[in-house]
């Protein structure tokens, strides 16, 4: 299928790029694509950036069928832009879709609309380092019916936003609560996948933490409440004397696209990886020992975001002295290396973007 260009006639004013608050500004267009179950996806087309109408009953207004990726647009050193593992966040948007009983989409025209829509508003990706345009692309049920059941008429969108970093604290340590009264996800659920209630769900686990002082939630398994399985916005890592471990995917973890380039990474530069279970007992008491020489968390947004302190049961426990580690930086500045590309990229990452049209 052609995607169908009806851009703005008036050019927007791109704003000030230095100061960027996270997901707050978008870019002037938007590229939509419509379902129905006699022509399936059909009409991809970009817009001038606008709002949505929806049906009263929209099935995602009341049964939260909907899915949604994260991935970024960075303008490199050498004046070219790039795109990290485009491919895998559509890969993963398509696994979403088939557990949220949504149509998947074509994987290669759902990446030329990506590619497309960002070379019309390229000029509003920001140069400085650190910045980046976060692509969103999601999926959601817009049949007018009420009744729990699959819609029959979806809407795919995506939509563009210049950010900074996703935390205020930067690359500085954020501190997180281990909470034993949520859970996110059981094996079996839809933890695995991003779907939007799953963030939904999480909300107030996330805001006891923000009102003690705390950055994210870190959630533990959802039987035994004793084994760590991710941040409320990313994977976690956990860098002892002997290994780098992370939890092992258990169904009810989201394979994070960044935590699979850093275990790559970390294997590449020769350290001992393992993904396993990890109770959070280990975590505290090694962190205790030292035992625990770093821990970060992984992610889209934050690409690497060091823990300086956790918080369990009443008891909050420094890591590293609640400082960023040798090793979390290392891991930083390669995978923003290659993302900005000031870098030589072995493993085939990167996307150059030229002009799709």
């Amino acid at each position: 299928m052609e995607i169908e260009l009806r851009l703005s006639l008036e050019k927007k004013e791109v704003p000030d790029l230095s100061n960027l608050p996270f997901g707050k500004i978008f870019t002037p267009h938007m590229f939509l694509m419509n379902y129905d179950e006699k022509k399936g996806w059909h009409s991809p087309r970009i817009v001038p950036f606008s709002y949505l109408e929806l049906h009263p009953a929209a099935i995602v207004l009341h049964y939260a069928q909907t899915i949604f990726e994260g991935l970024k647009a960075y303008a490199g050193v050498d004046g070219k832009i790039r795109l990290f593992r485009p491919w895998d966040n559509i890969a993963r948007l398509n696994r979403s879709a088939e557990r949220m009983c949504i149509p998947k989409v074509d994987s290669e025209l759902a990446l030329k609309a990506i590619k497309t829509l960002i070379w019309i508003d390229r000029d509003w990706i920001p140069k400085e380092r650190g910045s980046s345009l976060y692509i969103r692309p999601f999926i959601f049920g817009t049949e007018g019916a009420l009744g729990v059941k699959p819609s029959s008429e979806y809407l795919f969108v995506i939509i563009l936003s210049p950010v900074k970093s996703y935390y205020e604290e930067g690359f500085n340590p954020i501190s997180i609560y281990v909470t034993d009264t949520y859970v996110r996800a059981f094996p079996g659920g839809t933890g695995d996948v991003k779907a939007g209630g799953n963030y939904a769900a999480s909300l107030k686990a996330q805001e006891e933490a923000k009102n003690l002082g705390y950055t994210q939630i870190l959630w533990l398994d959802g039987i035994e409440r004793r084994y760590v399985e991710e941040v409320g916005t990313m994977n976690i890592f956990f860098y002892f004397e002997d290994e780098l471990a992370t939890p092992e995917l258990s169904g009810s973890i989201l394979p994070g696209i960044t935590r699979d380039s850093v275990l790559k990474l970390a294997n590449f530069l020769g350290l001992k990886v393992r993904e396993r279970r990890i109770s959070i007992e280990e975590v505290l008491e090694g962190a205790k020992s030292g035992y625990l020489k770093e821990c970060f968390g992984t992610g889209t947004a934050a690409v690497i975001s060091p823990v300086g302190k956790i918080f369990y049961k009443g008891e909050e426990v420094l890591i590293n002295n609640g400082q960023t580690g040798p090793l979390s930086r290392k891991l930083f500045d390669y995978l923003t290396g290659l993302q900005y590309g000031e870098r030589e990229d072995p493993f085939g990452w990167t996307m150059i973007l030229e002009n799709p049209l």
